[in-house]
């Protein structure tokens, strides 16, 4: 293929070619992450192509695997060491063009150099940040790795700085990169300019899922004293009516000799089948055609009856577990001693 023909073809050519060259059986496996629409374009497409030339394979798949390994770069270490690794395998000017084709759309995480990073080390360089830092730096990482270092920080910051998570909505990119730039991060220069949202209720019951029962328990007491409200906000997402699945089959049993039948048939009316399934199978046969049969006859029923049934359980799981009587399997580190 002559280059001013390959420089000429599109995206959707490119594309059409690329599949034409892996075969039918990759192909099909490609079609599954793909759109309707984008999957009806390119069989046209591919239809309408009548031959390829073994120079046209060679140059489109030499660029989709250059395009793959920049974004390989970038995700280990952003822009700069995607660019010098490039520079290295494909030449400067190459890696120029393939970076520049890339950073048209992409969207890098602010803080992803950071998330590459052993969360022990990051726990060296931020705990004697101010709490709304930390917060900010921990609300872009995953949860389990602000779980440790949550778990990590003082007692008395702990419940600080889960508030201040809970309590973030935007943060200013001039912030971030501010923050970014103490943390010598090199992705800095690429922060979206539209306000970020980050944080808020659900990365902080994110994070308290993952850490240990103690660490929790101590967050939320603070909580509980210093913000009711929103420990109250926070309690009610900690743990919903699905992750009844992370009890052993003991603990469900225990749980259903606290739960009304009236409330359970209920709650069961808008859960899956993996919950129903879960319960059923903790309940004798006997009892289990019964609630099958009362819920068959209940007819339809208002959603806020059955969510108002599942946080009753919801609730009793969680006085249980307080109680010590249930252990929920968070993933974390918990420890049962046996």
């Amino acid at each position: 293929m002559a280059k001013g023909k390959e420089d000429g073809l599109k995206g959707i050519q490119k594309a059409a070619i690329l599949l034409i060259s892996l075969g039918p059986e990759r192909s099909a496996g490609i079609f599954k992450f793909l759109k309707e629409e984008e999957i009806e374009e390119l069989t046209l497409e591919i239809a309408n192509t009548r031959s390829v030339t073994p120079q046209e394979k060679e140059e489109v798949i030499n660029e989709f695997y250059e395009v793959c390994l920049a974004q390989q770069y970038i995700a280990e270490g952003g822009i700069n060491y995607a660019k010098d690794l490039l520079e290295k395998a494909v030449g400067s000017e190459k890696a120029m063009d393939v970076i520049s084709k890339l950073t048209a759309s992409l969207q890098v995480k602010p803080f992803e150099f950071v998330r590459k990073t052993d969360a022990s080390q990051i726990i060296n360089f931020i705990q004697d940040e101010h709490p709304q830092t930390i917060a900010l730096i921990l609300s872009y990482l995953s949860p389990g790795q602000a779980a440790f270092i949550i778990s990590a920080l003082a007692p008395d910051r702990q419940a600080d700085v889960a508030r201040r998570i809970a309590v973030m909505d935007r943060t200013s990119p001039d912030v971030i990169k501010e923050v970014e730039k103490v943390l010598e991060s090199k992705l800095a220069s690429l922060v979206n300019q539209d306000y970020t949202i980050i944080g808020g209720v659900d990365a902080v019951v994110e994070i308290l899922n993952t850490v240990d029962r103690g660490t929790e328990r101590h967050i939320m007491e603070t909580l509980e004293i210093e913000e009711p409200e929103l420990a109250d906000e926070i309690r009610k997402k900690m743990f919903v009516f699905e992750d009844i699945l992370l009890l052993d089959d003991r603990a469900i049993q225990q749980v259903l000799r606290s739960v009304d039948n009236s409330d359970l048939e209920m709650a069961l009316k808008n859960a899956n089948e993996q919950v129903q399934t879960a319960i059923f199978n903790n309940l004798s046969k006997r009892l289990a055609v019964m609630i099958k049969e009362d819920m068959e006859f209940m007819g339809p029923v208002r959603m806020k009856d059955v969510e108002e049934a599942q946080q009753k359980i919801v609730n009793i799981i969680r006085k249980l577990e307080d109680s010590g009587e249930i252990v929920i399997s968070r993933g974390g580190g918990d420890e049962i001693v046996v």
